[in-house]
């Protein structure tokens, strides 16, 4: 084993991520380089922090905001922007996330300074036609009707917003039939020149290229941006009332999503044995205790899962099962004993050994590609753990003793203050 964990650090130090620094307009903007030769690929995000769907208090607007932005420039519409990216194949894409919102170029290393040229068009251009928002906000409101069916969408929801009542986090990231209804395209407007500004900027960059080059293409695209300031998104504490909410539908299931709290800063290093302890708790498919005692020794459910959630803005416990309408009191009971046995006894030394051989046994299928390599660069950096924290992170979990697992996991009964969302039957 610890041959292994040696090679795998000689190759996190052959493929090292940089931290640059590129001034532009007196900003210096992180950049996370990740150099790699060995195919001409390109990977490269320009990610805007505290820009997220937490960013804004109106359900829907910053989803849609990034589907608007991935609708071409008003010049050259959605259909012709995309083919002149596809004609050479390039990805660009935006996306948001619960902090963030991301524009990714994806490219062979010959076609990126198109693709970067085209991302400036992109920014300075958007497709703010009136048509264009007419278009999204009807596919939005397809989408939200189709979902009416998913009684997935709907438990986690009702869990979101009881753990996380009055909050951004308790609304729907796609928003709802009424919130997409109210919103306007000045809405759009407003959110993207407010929150995609240079200070709000990190770029993350992969592929095969020389440091200098990757300076000036940051500052070429970056100087396409104007100056400002957002508020950093607050933090957002999960509720501990342990409330249940039922939502009733035409299901010949019960979904059951439940939830807790889970005090952990993304930039402590105990989230390290977080992630066994969540791993052995409920993360780890057969063999995690919830799937052993619902599934395996009951029947209760096809699988249950439980994981610990840690963000800069938030953190939680949260997990899920679908199970027959005559069992769901049974299940949220094994539940609620599987979390309390688990605080109180901790995990064993087997669970420990197992988890142990996963995590330092993986470690190779997760460096496997260029954009996981960026990704987890980005996390290291945005968590502020530093980049090449992952190294550390091994060599913790390798040196973990089961004592110090099981101290952690009884510092940790907050979990046990679980709220449940359940879709049952209408009877």
């Amino acid at each position: 084993m610890k041959k292994l964990i040696i090679l795998i650090l000689i190759q996190g130090y052959l493929m090292a991520a940089s931290l640059l620094k590129v001034d532009v307009n007196g900003v210096e903007v992180p950049v996370i380089f990740e150099k790699d030769n060995r195919l001409p690929l390109a990977s490269v995000e320009f990610i805007f922090k505290d820009s997220g769907y937490l960013a804004s208090k109106k359900a829907g607007l910053v989803t849609l905001s990034s589907s608007l932005l991935n609708e071409g420039t008003s010049k050259s519409g959605a259909i012709n922007f995309a083919k002149e990216l596809e004609n050479r194949a390039i990805d660009l894409s935006v996306h948001t996330g619960r902090e963030t919102l991301v524009f990714t170029i994806e490219s062979l290393k010959e076609q990126f300074n198109f693709g970067a040229d085209k991302l400036i068009e992109l920014l300075n251009d958007p497709n703010f036609k009136d048509e264009t928002f007419k278009k999204i906000v009807k596919k939005r409101l397809a989408q939200l009707e189709r979902k009416k069916d998913d009684y997935d969408y709907i438990a986690s929801n009702g869990l979101r917003s009881t753990l996380f009542k009055n909050t951004p986090l308790a609304l729907p990231s796609l928003g709802n039939e009424d919130s997409i209804k109210s919103l306007k395209l000045d809405d759009i407007k407003n959110y993207i020149n407010t929150h995609i500004i240079l200070d709000n900027l990190i770029v993350v960059v992969g592929g095969d290229f020389k440091e200098d080059e990757v300076k000036e293409f940051v500052k070429k695209v970056a100087l396409n941006l104007k100056r400002g300031k957002v508020e950093p998104i607050s933090k957002i504490t999960a509720d501990s009332s342990m409330q249940t909410v039922k939502f009733k539908e035409p299901t010949k299931q019960a979904y059951i999503y439940f939830g807790a709290p889970y005090n952990m800063e993304i930039n402590d290093t105990k989230r390290v044995i977080g992630k066994v302890a969540s791993f052995i708790l409920g993360s780890s498919g057969f063999g995690s205790r919830l799937m052993e005692e619902i599934r395996v020794k009951r029947g209760l459910a096809y699988s249950a899962y439980s994981r610990f959630i840690v963000n800069k803005t938030n953190s939680y416990f949260s997990g899920y099962l679908q199970t027959k309408l005559e069992s769901q009191d049974e299940a949220i009971k094994v539940v609620k004993d599987v979390v309390d046995n688990f605080v109180k006894k901790g995990a064993t030394k087997d669970e420990l050994e197992s988890a142990k051989k996963f995590f330092l046994g993986s470690e190779p299928l997760r460096v496997e590609t260029l954009s996981q390599r960026v990704n987890r660069a980005f996390n290291e950096y945005y968590s502020g753990a530093g980049l090449g924290f992952s190294k550390k992170e091994l060599e913790i979990i390798e040196n973990l003793k089961l004592s110090d697992l099981n101290n952690f996991i009884k510092e940790h009964n907050e979990i046990n203050k679980m709220s449940f969302s359940i879709v049952t039957d209408k009877k």
